[in-house]
């Protein structure tokens, strides 16, 4: 066979990798308070079902919707790394306050701190991807970059278990390990990561406005809507974790329902990814919310820890066909210039839907019981795909 029939797609960037990489420390980091957080606030400082859920609601919408303002700001400016570095140095600040809080008020400070720095780096680091590769291989890119980030994501709450044992059980210590990974992630891309070249440099945007807006285009707004009604189907992890604890899982593994979680969506965030450049972004969404449907009823009649185990990959696997697809989608989706501000738009809506579905969750698990939740979460699952079958006769994304 001839060199020309082995072809191959272009290399991925050695910024992509470090992107990757910058993402898995910092999810170390983060995953490690996050995995053991839910437990701490119930064990520790008594609070509700509802107040996780308020409390993650409040924390996981305000970094998505915060996405809006750095988005748009990142094609105002015409630069995506500067705001990242800014919105990862702002959660690596935040580490110390989960160590020091002694209310759930503490926490809420915490976590709103923490997903402030979130939300600033999210849309420009998700533009930066964008303008770093050649659309033929986005998918791949995002898929990388996701799954380091995922990897990062299993090894936080793993080294969360390893500390909780050695500092028998002592939260507040544990988590002042996290500080250390988290300014690994900062110095990481400050210095390693650079943004386009000067001819392949964005023209600045304008200024928002509602023609802005219209630009972006009906598929572009149907990516999002379905963004919006897929996070309504798919609460905070936290009630994976309350859900283990329930059926008997000790305090100090309760992070491991986060690294098996992780460690499925891990493994197939990448070859999903890829995929993903090659076959309908809508069968493979639709094949992600019908396996969410199925996490979600598998974890609503699980009687013991096996069955909340098969649930909590099930719910891995949806997230490995998911998450990097639908930021593929706003991509194909969206002007190359407003990039940056479509990727806010989205994280609006799905912020919004995140903050209801985290109430609405604690509120069911509080007054219903747990199976509650996550039959509601089905009920939400099934919703977003008829949307997504009523809409596929829209041109594909």
């Amino acid at each position: 066979m001839s060199n020309a029939g082995l072809k191959t797609l272009p290399a991925i960037p050695r910024s992509i990798w470090m992107l990757g990489f910058v993402s898995l420390f910092m999810d170390i980091s983060s995953e490690l308070i996050h995995g053991l957080l839910p437990v701490f606030m119930v064990s520790s400082l008594g609070a509700t079902a509802f107040a996780v859920g308020m409390v993650e609601g409040i924390a996981e919408s305000t970094a998505l919707i915060v996405k809006v303002f750095s988005g748009v700001l990142s094609d105002r400016l015409g630069k995506r790394k500067a705001l990242a570095v800014l919105g990862y140095g702002l959660g690596a600040l935040s580490k110390p306050l989960f160590a020091l809080a002694l209310t759930v008020n503490w926490v809420l400070a915490a976590r709103f701190i923490d997903r402030i720095g979130k939300g600033i780096r999210g849309a420009p680091r998700d533009a930066l991807v964008a303008d770093l590769v050649p659309p033929q291989i986005r998918g791949a890119a995002y898929g990388l970059r996701q799954s380091l980030d995922t990897v990062g994501a299993f090894l936080g709450p793993l080294l969360g278990v390893a500390l909780m044992l050695f500092w028998a059980g002592d939260f507040r210590t544990v988590f002042w390990y996290a500080l250390i990974p988290a300014f690994i992630a900062v110095l990481l891309l400050a210095f390693g990561v650079s943004e386009p070249g000067a001819g392949a440099r964005r023209t600045p945007a304008a200024p928002v406005q509602w023609a802005t807006l219209a630009e972006m285009g009906g598929a572009y707004w149907f990516v999002v809507a379905m963004g919006a009604v897929f996070t309504l189907a798919r609460f905070s992890e936290a009630f994976l974790i309350l859900r283990a604890q329930q059926q008997g899982l000790p305090d100090s593994y309760a992070p491991l329902v986060l690294v098996l979680m992780n460690l499925v969506y891990a493994f197939c965030a990448y070859p999903l990814g890829r995929l993903a450049d090659r076959m309908s972004h809508l069968s493979l969404l639709s094949a992600g919310l019908i396996t969410l449907a199925a996490a979600d009823l598998v974890l609503a009649q699980a009687q013991g820890l096996a069955a909340v185990a098969a649930g909590v990959a099930l719910w891995g696997l949806h997230m490995g066909m998911t998450q990097g697809l639908l930021a593929t989608m706003v991509a194909a989706t969206a002007p190359a210039h407003l990039r940056g501000t479509a990727f806010g738009f989205f994280n609006l809506a799905s912020g919004i839907a995140m903050l209801a579905a985290s109430v609405l969750a604690g509120l069911l698990w509080d007054r219903l019981g747990p199976a509650a939740t996550f039959y509601a979460g089905a009920v939400f699952s099934a919703a977003a795909l008829l949307m997504l079958v009523l809409g596929s006769r829209r041109p594909a994304a």
